[in-house]
């Protein structure tokens, strides 16, 4: 997002991360995560207080405790269906309150856990699409997930593993377009990986490279289920999650597909050019402040953090990736240029990989498509939908 750009999504001129962030609460909307009305209203509260990063998280948390409200109130009444519609939203927006927070606070926190249960809570109430908390053995502990039910198959369904990336969460990623792909008859896993939402704020699982030490119990829980084909299972993640993906199939051999939405390929190198341009001064563009790459390492330090990152590098792995491979990235993404994406595109091994570039005239030209997420997500389930063939019952 760049001011010279007369298409670009700027609505706090000057601040990427903040311009951002509402763009993530706005492009949830299409799948219910989001009123338009809601986001501009908390936005107009927010230019009052610009830069702030406590009044970002006080102004979402009023607005999520308003739509909150009325989602309980509506339950009370027993209408459960417009109930859900409001516990989602609220969920949606204490979530995007509580990213900004470092270092993270008891009542963000309690924020955080009020954004998991209105989701849960609304699960609840309506099975369209049937969302089910589950947790996955993880290196002698358990990370929480969402099995969001295959709509309208027969039989074994194919299904996705959907791991988050640098700073989102398995709710935020629901509003990216997991109803849709569910009523393509694939289900999908929802997880917080080791770093990421309930694993690192509640059960203290930090970041680590080795992705395939969950990938692979990921995908065993969902090969022992018997509404799940074993041979028919993908993992896909986003924006730092375009490492997470790659390197997840790259050692775990039994996926059937890999996406990365939004590449990756030397993220120590990423971090280290990072790291300088602040130490000059300089603002580069980061979704979350420089901070939380501390905290999801557990670390305090700068040559700490970049330690942790050395690992974090697909050199050498992606050459090892031979399923069925689809890359995203938008022409205009401010965090990782394009540049990186075609390297990594390159040196994968598939025979059957894709590199889909979204471009500034088609839209989804930002990062991980943040100023048109619905046109990334039909691509990308149109391709699985290819690749692992669900089988639909007559309608």
């Amino acid at each position: 997002m760049s001011r010279d750009d007369e298409l670009a999504f700027t609505y706090f001129p000057d601040n990427y991360r903040w311009s951002h962030g509402l763009m993530l609460a706005l492009g949830s909307a299409p799948w219910g995560g989001a009123e338009i009305d809601e986001v501009n209203r908390t936005g107009l509260r927010l230019r009052q207080r610009m830069g702030d990063d406590r009044a970002w998280f006080e102004e979402w948390t009023r607005t999520a405790e308003r739509v909150e409200k009325g989602g309980r109130e509506l339950l009370a009444t027993g209408h459960d269906v417009s109930a859900a519609q409001y516990l989602r939203r609220a969920s949606l927006y204490y979530h995007v309150g509580e990213r900004f927070l470092q270092p993270k606070s008891p009542d963000g926190l309690r924020a955080y856990k009020r954004g998991v249960e209105c989701f849960r809570d609304a699960a609840t109430r309506t099975r369209r699409p049937r969302v089910e908390p589950v947790e996955i053995p993880y290196d002698g502990a358990h990370l929480p997930a969402l099995w969001v039910h295959p709509e309208g198959t027969t039989g074994r369904a194919p299904a996705l593993i959907f791991f988050d990336g640098f700073d989102v969460t398995k709710e935020i990623q629901y509003f990216k377009g997991v109803p849709d792909l569910v009523e393509r008859g694939i289900g999908c896993l929802l997880v917080d990986g080791p770093g990421n939402g309930e694993a690192i704020r509640f059960r203290n699982l930090p970041l680590h490279h080795e992705t395939e030490r969950y990938a692979t119990p990921a995908y065993e829980f969902l090969a022992a289920r018997p509404d799940v084909d074993p041979a028919r299972i993908g993992v896909m993640a986003i924006s730092l999650g375009g490492y997470y993906a790659p390197r997840a199939a790259a050692f775990e051999k039994r996926f059937a597909a890999c996406i990365a939405w939004g590449a990756q390929w030397d993220y120590y190198a990423t971090w280290k050019d990072r790291l300088e341009r602040l130490a000059r001064g300089e603002k580069p563009s980061l979704s979350v402040p420089p901070e939380h790459l501390f905290w999801v390492f557990g670390v305090s330090t700068p040559e700490e953090a970049l330690k942790k990152l050395e690992g974090f590098r697909l050199d050498g792995v992606v050459q090892k990736l031979e399923c069925p491979f689809l890359l995203t990235h938008g022409e205009g993404d401010a965090q990782i240029p394009l540049a990186i994406a075609q390297k990594c595109f390159d040196a994968v091994a598939s025979k059957k990989k894709t590199f889909k570039i979204f471009t500034r005239e088609e839209g989804g030209y930002h990062h991980c498509q943040g100023d048109n997420v619905s046109i990334g997500t039909a691509y990308m389930w149109d391709w699985l939908e290819d690749v692992l063939e669900p089988r639909r019952s007559a309608r």
